[in-house]
């Protein structure tokens, strides 16, 4: 279908299949399948694939930027997207342009139907995307970003040379079970026979190290096998060898990524670059040029000026439990008001506890869509949860962002959080968002 635009795709993909989510891996690899017959050559770099509850991101965009600082050919596949679908797919450091992505789709709908017109979902149209265009490209690390779960995931397509699950907490229960061993089970499907599977969360379920032991992948677990020791000043990793042996990266500086986490996510990617080291070394010279210029929009994103602007994607009572701590570390603000909606299968209830005491007032709307929570929900939500405050409504998020500035002083603080939506919905008319 030549001369369609990439939103004119997007909006073709979103809408041939009748469900938005189908866990499933025959349909996807019957596709790429078809499609590999149509490359000049078959993949030879490594893939990391990261999985967990949350954390993804940040270790992607870690791994991501010290592979570049060494000078290696990088692909990244995340998602969601905040302000644009490019966002999504990454060729050495840079957003894929509308251009590839629009011939990857024509490839993609080739294959599909050749196939024998098999049904895709958006987000498997946008996996076969990014990789299609990673093996054209010849990159020689391609870094997969799990989208729900693991096992049944479309990136699990893929046979990771290293698999990182970075935490394992309560999200997306529907599809993945309603307890942290069941959902540990499901992440667990990316580990792979005789390849490494490092695990960042300092508590894993116990389902994690059965699978491991199941398939026969190489466990590394946090405080075990590698892990970090820091100062206010400093930081240092350590792996251990299978041979007991120690190894070190001491004398680190903190990563540009914000927030007391963010050690177990750049341990975590440190701990996959270890076990990859034969085929993609990375000296300490990138290690520490890599952590030092990484960035990642809305992951405790603090914009410059005054009132200090907190944006964060947090949709989750994990992630908000994180937000919170990083929240209390800031120093002292005379108020804190809340952009704040979720989506109404989240845990909103939960994310509210998690922040109780931190916030004053409350600018709740509702999100476009059949997901989207109300401002009713929202409201009975953080009155059930305890976690005090004013609640005051509006009726889109960019127009509780405008509230809440003109409310605020320049010694208050702004949070924006609750769901990718909310932040996206108020950084699209943010000049110094980055």
């Amino acid at each position: 279908m030549p001369g369609r635009s990439l939103t004119e795709w997007l909006s073709y993909i979103d809408s041939i299949h009748p469900k938005t989510i189908e866990l499933g891996l025959e349909r996807v690899s019957v596709v790429r399948d078809e499609l590999s017959r149509h490359w000049d050559r078959p993949f030879g770099g490594v893939v990391i694939t990261v999985g967990g509850t949350n954390g993804k991101g940040s270790t992607c965009a870690m791994l991501e930027s010290m592979l570049l600082a060494a000078g290696y050919r990088v692909g990244l596949y995340t998602s969601p997207h905040l302000l644009r679908y490019t966002e999504r797919v990454r060729l050495q450091g840079r957003d894929a342009e509308e251009a590839q992505l629009v011939q990857a789709f024509e490839r993609i709908e080739a294959a599909r139907i050749a196939a024998g017109n098999v049904s895709l979902t958006y987000f498997e149209y946008g996996t076969l995307a990014a990789w299609d265009l990673f093996v054209r490209a010849g990159v020689e690390a391609a870094i997969m970003e799990v989208g729900l779960g693991g096992r049944l995931d479309a990136v699990n397509m893929l046979d990771a040379d290293c698999a990182v699950i970075t935490s394992i907490d309560l999200d997306h229960m529907d599809y993945l079970g309603d307890t942290r061993e069941a959902i540990g089970r499901e992440k667990a499907g990316i580990f792979r026979n005789g390849r490494p599977a490092v695990v960042a969360d300092p508590m894993p379920p116990a389902s994690l190290a059965e699978e491991a032991g199941e398939v026969g992948a190489e466990l590394l677990l946090i405080g075990r096998d590698f892990g970090y020791q820091a100062d206010r000043q400093q930081w240092g990793f350590w792996v251990k060898t299978a041979e007991g042996e120690l190894r070190k990266r001491p004398g680190l500086a903190y990563p540009a990524l914000r927030g007391a986490n963010q050690l177990l996510n750049a341990s975590a990617a440190l701990a996959a670059l270890d076990c990859l080291r034969e085929r993609i070394p990375v000296g300490m010279n990138e290690v520490r040029l890599g952590l030092a210029t990484v960035s990642l929009p809305a992951r405790f994103q603090v914009l410059p000026g005054r009132p200090a602007v907190v944006l964060d994607v947090a949709h989750n009572p994990h992630a908000a439990a994180v937000l919170s701590e990083n929240l209390s570390n800031m120093g002292f603000f005379a108020e804190t008001h809340a952009v704040f909606s979720m989506l109404s299968d989240k845990d909103i209830e939960g994310v509210c506890r998690r922040m109780k005491g931190r916030i004053d007032v409350w600018h709740v709307a509702p999100l476009p869509g059949p997901r989207g929570s109300s401002v009713e929900a929202l409201e009975t939500a953080i009155a059930k949860s305890g976690a005090g405050g004013v609640v005051k409504r509006h009726v889109s998020p960019r127009e509780a962002y405008a509230a809440a500035r003109a409310a605020v002083s320049e010694n208050d603080r702004i949070v924006v959080f609750g769901s990718f939506l909310t932040v996206s919905d108020v950084a699209q008319n943010q000049r110094n968002f980055i």
